[in-house]
């Protein structure tokens, strides 16, 4: 069996938050009320998504890890993580505000909880209008400030709100306390890890448990950072089929591509597999003579193998991440 573009089947995610946007926005199929995150591409251990057509079907990353190595994900990305495959993408919609959450760092997460930490990227798709993202502070405050602010149901006061439209992007380190606000649908790029430190959840409760949903204060305390900076936001050009750099983090590399006209695509020099994140229009990616298609709201994994390619659109904006 030879690698191929591969397609994965998403695994749809009830969230307290969630809301009717993966379904109306980006033609998910799901029965499910309040379904808040699709989980495109996972390696998170009992939330594997496999792969959804071809001769390769219903083979997990896993498996294609196992089977191919180097050839699958990279000699570099294999030689550092083995069998475990290093990014987590998912489509999000928040009909109601996510909690303040932060995450921790490698280091962090490997000693409390075996685990990679977070870090994370945002691409707004769609925000109703007014929408917010809440990311990092807006204030100088201590940890004892801090703490006053949590008792008093007053932290989202200090905090950075930023009012977003299509195509803004976020880059979300560890420590960086965020959430994402009523409203908004977007791809989210992560490591491979499902660490959360829920800090502030608006008192609410979770109708299918009954209950509020814990925090994790005492955790994530020591790991927030507390500085203010003076953009949280990713400035980025956007140049016609071309690749334009999002976020290159040590974690993750993201790009965007708005193609309207045929692009060449020549991998050789990067020692990784390509997903790609369709984020709006149509997109067919040509390889060995076949075409494979994505849609808005589709993601698309090319093996590490797989070095020329060509993608064709009329109109397509796509992610285009990779290590």
């Amino acid at each position: 069996m030879n690698l191929h573009p591969l397609k994965f089947t998403p695994l749809f995610k009830y969230r307290i938050w969630g809301g009717e946007k993966l379904k109306a926005e980006l033609n998910k199929e799901y029965s499910e009320e309040n379904i808040g995150e699709s989980w495109e591409i996972s390696d998170v251990p009992g939330d594997e998504t496999v792969v959804a057509e071809g001769d390769l079907k219903g083979k997990s990353l896993r498996d294609l890890t196992k089977q191919f190595k180097g050839e699958f994900v990279g000699n570099n990305v294999y030689a550092k993580f083995g069998e475990e495959f290093p990014l987590l993408i998912k489509f999000i919609d928040a009909k109601t505000p996510l909690s303040l959450q932060v995450h921790p760092s490698n280091e962090v997460a490997k000693k409390r909880h075996n685990s990679l930490g977070k870090n994370e990227m945002w691409y707004v798709m769609q925000a109703d209008k007014g929408s917010e993202l809440i990311v990092g502070f807006d204030e100088k405050i201590s940890v004892e400030q801090f703490e006053m602010h949590l008792k008093n149901n007053t932290i989202l006061n200090v905090m950075h709100h930023e009012t977003v439209s299509n195509g803004d992007a976020f880059y979300i380190p560890k420590g960086r306390v965020h959430a994402i606000g009523a409203g908004v649908l977007l791809a989210e790029i992560q490591q491979t890890s499902n660490i959360t430190y829920r800090i502030y959840d608006y008192d609410r409760i979770d109708a299918k448990t009954g209950k509020k949903r814990e925090l994790h204060n005492d955790m994530a305390l020591d790991v927030i950072d507390f500085e203010v900076y003076d953009n949280y936001k990713t400035d980025y050009s956007l140049e016609k089929n071309k690749s334009n750099k999002l976020v290159h983090s040590p974690y993750f590399k993201s790009n965007i591509l708005d193609i309207n006209a045929t692009v060449d695509k020549d991998y050789s020099t990067i020692d990784s597999f390509v997903i790609y994140m369709c984020v709006e229009g149509k997109l067919d990616l040509l390889s060995d003579g076949k075409i494979y298609s994505i849609n808005k709201g589709e993601t698309l994994l090319l093996p590490a193998s797989i070095k020329k390619i060509e993608l064709q659109s009329k109109g397509a904006k796509v992610l285009e991440v990779y290590y």
